[in-house]
């Protein structure tokens, strides 16, 4: 009986985390595509230096759900590349927004 628990527990609790995974890159596919962006206006940068990071779908395990657009400070030197998927054959997979030179 304490066996069924723990077993019951742990896959409760891998599913739980499963929707997390997939948004932290820990490489979860998807079988369906992201729909098409919103579109944002964005507003005036709170200062400057301040970089839009555009909205995306994220993933939460069983729909895609949007996640809105913000600022952020921006690294000198640096250029913000957005949340995306990239699709690999029928299956899409989650890359993180990061800054890059």
């Amino acid at each position: 009986m304490r066996t069924k628990l723990t077993i019951a527990s742990f896959v409760l609790v891998a599913g739980l985390a499963l929707p997390g995974l997939s948004q932290a890159g820990i490489g979860v596919d998807i079988n369906i595509g992201p729909p098409a962006p919103i579109v944002e206006a964005p507003p005036p940068p709170p200062q400057v230096g301040y970089v839009w990071a555009p909205g995306f779908h994220r993933w939460d395990g069983a729909r895609y759900v949007w996640v809105p657009g913000h600022y952020m400070a921006g690294r000198p030197g640096y250029r913000w590349v957005p949340e995306h998927y990239i699709q690999r054959g029928p299956h899409y997979r989650f890359v993180p927004g990061h800054w890059a030179r």
